[in-house]
């Protein structure tokens, strides 16, 4: 397999470019991914047109479609906004930093034979430009905006997309499938009547 060069984007145009360059092979280098998202410094006036808020709930906005081998998300964090515990459904996740902190608690599978609740593995506050990485066999992950002043815009690259995942409760461990949706697509609202469940 041909090792691709791994150049500093510039842009966030630059950093889109040199992804479907990465992916148009069917394997997945995730330290190449990883240290590609983060060598993109981030600029607000390239990205802020796909940032759509929400003052109830963080948002999912596509940013592009990767040829179907990925999907480039800006995922927006109003103050004291999170996630769910979830899964990423066999998928690789990149979680870049925009601007401000995101705080990511990494938990353990729930077994049939729990008591008291899920096992955090970890937890770690993520700063402006890092990038970081789970799958699956990493475990499951909660990611929050705690700061109660500031918002929090992060990157998110998963491959292959899904729309499709699982969220665990912390003191039982019992699962729910939820439907992923897109608050904003290319930075154009969409109309939708439903909320998705995953952004509790």
């Amino acid at each position: 397999m041909e090792q691709t060069k791994v150049v500093k984007p510039e842009t966030l145009n630059d950093l889109i470019k040199i992804l479907h360059q990465i992916f148009s092979s069917d394997t997945v280098n995730v330290e190449e991914v990883q240290n590609l998202m983060e060598s993109y410094e981030s600029k607000p006036q390239e990205w802020k047109a796909y940032a759509k808020f929400d003052k109830f709930r963080y948002t999912r906005n596509l940013l592009d479609e990767g040829n179907g081998k990925f999907n480039l998300i800006i995922l927006c964090w109003g103050e004291g906004h999170g996630s769910s515990i979830h899964d990423h459904t066999d998928s690789h996740c990149f979680m870049k930093m925009l601007q401000g902190q995101l705080k990511e608690t990494l938990f353990e599978w729930p077994d049939n034979k729990m008591n008291g609740g899920m096992t955090k593995k970890s937890e770690r506050i993520l700063h402006e430009n890092q990038c970081a990485y789970i799958n699956d066999s990493i475990g499951l992950h909660r990611v929050e905006n705690v700061s109660h002043t500031e918002p929090a815009v992060s990157l998110h690259l998963y491959s292959p997309p899904f729309d499709h995942c699982n969220t665990f409760d912390q003191s039982t461990g019992h699962r729910n499938t939820v439907k992923m949706t897109f608050w904003s697509k290319y930075g154009e609202k969409i109309q939708e009547t439903t909320v998705s469940k995953e952004n509790n």
